[in-house]
């Protein structure tokens, strides 16, 4: 049993990863999206105030924007198409599809108990609803995309070989599992509409608790706004403090301001101090510094190999960070396979929001590296004391990088490049091949004779029962481990392979996706 949920947990890791890769991708192109747009940039260079910068500008941005903010369907598609063994591309479509049929389910579960909650000032922000492609449904963040995609991948792979007789054919094979889903996810949009809401609800009444305890409640709310992150959840901790009275409120005359974001716009014009409510809106502080240390910890403990691999992936989403404080990329690419760091992380950046009251540091902490510049050098150093600010953060940001590299490499966390080592990796190794050690990306195109041979290798197309690849190793599930033949499979260049019973990992370095693509033509072809 032990065996069988590390066996799930570690490839549930590795499906959410594969969406993540993605985003990096984007996050390096967001970059451009976010230099082009920031008013503090283009205030300096008016030149980028032209219609052509700010159109592609807000292209960029905007559109990219779009795939961050719908993480929930990335991972549901993602995570199907990933956890399946074949026919990936089928289960990622049942995966999109399950997931509509689960939004609109909610969606008429909450209107049939008149349950949809009424747009307010700010929408339904802070209501415990969104919207999402244009339904209104209930905010469960990225959990309720995670689950639809894990059921999807588990069923698919259960059920998608399954045939019937007569009439019943056409329920046969990966329609199979698609049937299977309609009830499932209909009756998860329904259950949740009364279950999640006891969650939401129990998160809003720790907000009257955080309010009227002092720095111990600021802890626990800056705890919560990290924690909760995978959950989406975290809006329903800082909402109410931004927003309403909890946060505070400012008499101006005859006009009341009520929540901590409005307090402090107040507060800018006017002399004296920030009040003490603006270090509720100080969370954001947590969004930036603490992942230069994250990500630089990730690169370091990456095992060799992956190096080079972890390196492109993590570098694009620190400057995501950094540059936007946008987290939840580099947040999923460990909540899950580490969540004990997550843990720490969450801790941390609880006791980072006391130290920054203690130490009497109210600089803006939001919108970026940019902004949190030009916006505390505006209103001088006795109002915001900025350079304590850059100075605290420096310091977190190295607390985090030993700390982190300490606690992986102490315990020997799955964090990225630093795949779970799985019994066949930890069998004796396998004799090196004539290239050995180093595999030079230059050979990530194999002439279609060495990939004919790879396949051949493996016992033939009918012998391969699964075919995926980590970030240097091409993994396969075979049928018949008797009919592997490794003379052949050395046909194309690798530093080893890696076999135990039915599995086999042949190591391939970075050109690993280039080599499964032309394996996957190839079988198409067969």
């Amino acid at each position: 049993m032990k065996q069988k949920i590390k066996a799930s947990l570690e490839a549930f890791s590795k499906s959410i990863v594969q969406p993540l890769m993605y985003l990096g991708v984007a996050g390096t192109v967001l970059i451009l999206g976010i230099l082009l747009t920031n008013t503090a940039i283009t205030e300096k260079l008016t030149f980028l105030q032209a219609a052509p910068f700010q159109l592609v500008g807000k292209l960029i941005y905007n559109t990219l924007m779009f795939l961050i903010n719908n993480l929930s369907i990335i991972f549901c598609v993602g995570i199907a198409g990933a956890m399946a063994k074949k026919n990936k591309g089928h289960a990622s479509l049942i995966g999109l599809m399950s997931f509509f049929m689960f939004l609109n389910a909610n969606n008429i579960t909450l209107d049939f108990y008149n349950k949809l909650a009424e747009p307010g000032a700010l929408g339904l922000y802070g209501t415990g609803q969104t919207t999402v492609m244009g339904i209104q449904v209930l905010d469960t963040g990225v959990f309720g995309g995670i689950l639809i995609g894990c059921l999807t991948g588990f069923l698919f792979n259960k059920f998608s070989g399954k045939q019937f007789k007569g009439y019943f054919s056409m329920f046969s094979g990966v329609r199979f599992p698609f049937l299977l889903m309609i009830p499932t996810v209909l009756g998860i949009g329904f259950a949740l509409t009364f279950l999640w809401p006891v969650v939401q609800s129990g998160i809003n009444s720790l907000a009257g608790m955080i309010a009227d305890s002092g720095n111990i409640g600021l802890f626990f709310y800056g705890l919560l706004n990290k924690l909760l992150v995978p959950t989406g959840l975290h809006h329903l901790v800082y909402a109410p403090f931004q927003f309403t009275d909890v946060g505070g409120t400012l008499a101006l005359g005859e006009t009341i301001v009520a929540g901590a974001y409005p307090i402090r716009v107040a507060e800018m014009n006017m002399p004296g101090a920030f009040s003490d409510s603006t270090y509720f809106n100080s969370y954001t502080f947590n969004n930036l510094f603490p992942y230069i240390g994250i990500g630089f910890a990730f690169i370091t403990t990456a095992f060799k190999k992956n190096k080079e691999a972890t390196k492109s992936l993590i570098l694009p989403l620190m400057m995501t960070a950094v540059l936007s404080a946008i987290t939840e990329p580099i947040d999923f690419l460990f909540v899950f396979t580490a969540p004990a760091l997550f843990l720490i992380h969450s801790v941390l950046s609880g006791v980072s929001l006391v130290l920054l009251k203690v130490l009497s540091i109210p600089a803006s902490t939001s919108g970026g590296i940019i902004n949190i510049m030009i916006s505390n050098l505006v209103l001088g150093v006795e109002k915001t004391n900025w350079p304590m600010l850059l100075l605290m953060g420096a310091i977190v940001s190295v607390v985090y990088y030993f700390l982190f590299t300490f606690l992986i490499r102490k315990f020997d966390m799955k964090t990225p490049g630093r795949e779970p080592e799985t019994a066949v990796e930890t069998a004796a190794p396998a004799a090196e091949t004539p290239a050995a050690a180093t595999v030079s990306s230059a050979t990530a195109s194999q002439s279609p004779e060495d990939i004919v041979s790879l396949i051949n290798g493996l016992g033939g197309k009918e012998n391969i029962d699964a075919l995926e690849n980590c970030f240097t190793r091409l993994r396969v599930v075979v049928k018949d481990e008797t009919l592997v033949n490794e003379d052949l499979i050395n046909c194309v260049k690798n530093s080893g392979i890696k076999r135990n019973g039915k599995d086999l990992q042949i190591i391939l370095g970075m050109q690993v996706a280039a080599v499964r693509s032309q394996v996957e033509d190839a079988l198409e072809k067969m």
